[in-house]
Order: C-alpha cells, then sequence, then structure tokens
C-alpha cells in the first residue's frame, strides 16, 4: 500500500517511471536500514492509516504526504538536525520533479514541525504532529514495543545516559496541557497516551 501511494502521488508530477522507482528505492533504502527500529516503513504505514482516516479534514492531502514519506528520511540517533536535513532532501526531489512551491513549502513546515511538535496555525500540520505521535496513544503493547525499537535506535548509549534523557522526554509529554492538538486525535488518544508515557516513566525508576 505504501508504495503504491507513494507511486500514485509521484505520478502527478512525472510520467518517468525511471524516476519513480529511483526515488521509492531510496525512500525504502532509507527507512530499512539496520540501524533503525522504530523509524521504519511501518511507522510509514501506521501514519498512513492515521491520515486516511482524517483525510477529508486536509486541506493539501499531497502536500502530507510528501511530508509523511519524508519526514524521517534522514534519521541518525547521534544528530539533531534529522529534521532539517529530511526537510533539504524532500525540497530537492520534489524540485527534480516540479511541484508546486506551496507544495514543497507545506511540507518543509510539516517536517520541521515534527521536531518539537507544537501547535500550528495550519490544520494540515497539526493533523500531520498528531499523526507522527499517535502511537503514544495505542494500546500498551504496541507502545511498549514502540519504546523498546526507541531504545534499540540509542543502543550507543549505556542506561545511565539514555534514562535520564529518556525521562525528559517524557515528563515533558505528560506535562502538556493537550499532547495532541487536534479533537479528533485527542478525543483518540490523549487518555492512553498520558497512561502509557507514566508507565514507561514509572519503569524507568
Amino acid at each position: 500500500m505504501l508504495k503504491d501511494t507513494f507511486i500514485n502521488l509521484l505520478t502527478n508530477y512525472t510520467d518517468s517511471d525511471r524516476t519513480i522507482a529511483e526515488f521509492w528505492a531510496e525512500i525504502e533504502k532509507k527507512y530499512t536500514h539496520k540501524k533503525r527500529h522504530y523509524h521504519t516503513l511501518s511507522h510509514l504505514d501506521n501514519l498512513l492509516t492515521q491520515l486516511t482516516e482524517v483525510k477529508a479534514n486536509i486541506e493539501s492531502w499531497e502536500s502530507v504526504l510528501f511530508t509523511m514519506f519524508y519526514h524521517d528520511i534522514i534519521y541518525n540517533a547521534l544528530k539533531t538536525d534529522n529534521e532539517e536535513k529530511s526537510a533539504e532532501l524532500a525540497q530537492k526531489r520534489m524540485s527534480q520533479i516540479s511541484v508546486p512551491d506551496y507544495i514543497i513549502n507545506n511540507c518543509k513546515t510539516q517536517i520541521i514541525a515534527t521536531k518539537k511538535h507544537l501547535t500550528y496555525p495550519e490544520s494540515d500540520t497539526n493533523y500531520f504532529t498528531d499523526a507522527d505521535l499517535s502511537i503514544l496513544g495505542q494500546s500498551l503493547e504496541s507502545y511498549t514495543a514502540y519504546s523498546q525499537n526507541v531504545r534499540k535506535e540509542y543502543s550507543v548509549y549505556p542506561d545511565l545516559i539514555y534514562n535520564p534523557g529518556r525521562k525528559k522526554v517524557l515528563e515533558h509529554f505528560i506535562k502538556m496541557d493537550r499532547i495532541f492538538k487536534t479533537d479528533y486525535f485527542y478525543l483518540k488518544f490523549e487518555s492512553q497516551a498520558k497512561s502509557n508515557l507514566q508507565l514507561e516513566l514509572e519503569q524507568l525508576g
């Protein structure tokens, strides 16, 4: 489904099968890298599922789809500029197939927004960042698998360093008035997310 969605998206801008194949191969290679455990194609699958549920509320569906495919294309747990690098690559690829500037700008804004997950004036951005965080409010089983996979991505760090940093992240979300900015995702995930986050925080000691 992911690949078909990507192909259908790009056929709006290019009739080059080679270009489409090359772009998809790049995405597939990045998201299946051996050092990735959470930021994988499965993450994109979940995003597509969540976003499809609110498609009727999204103003620029194509912008959101480009964001989905490229928002984590650059991911290195040791770096702090992953979002900026991902936005740069997204802009480069979209420019190659003459995607309109407004879609490119939307995409860049939405990718950068995943760095802090703040509230934005553009509802599409809020829907995307909410979908990006949807794993926080899914079943405890799914959340536990997510937290374990995130830990694997940071395996270079011992618990002595990782745990305090992880606790800060958890506390940040727990203290937020609303993790989810849109009413749809707030009602669907907020309560379970706070419960999941609190449990992980307690387990870290």
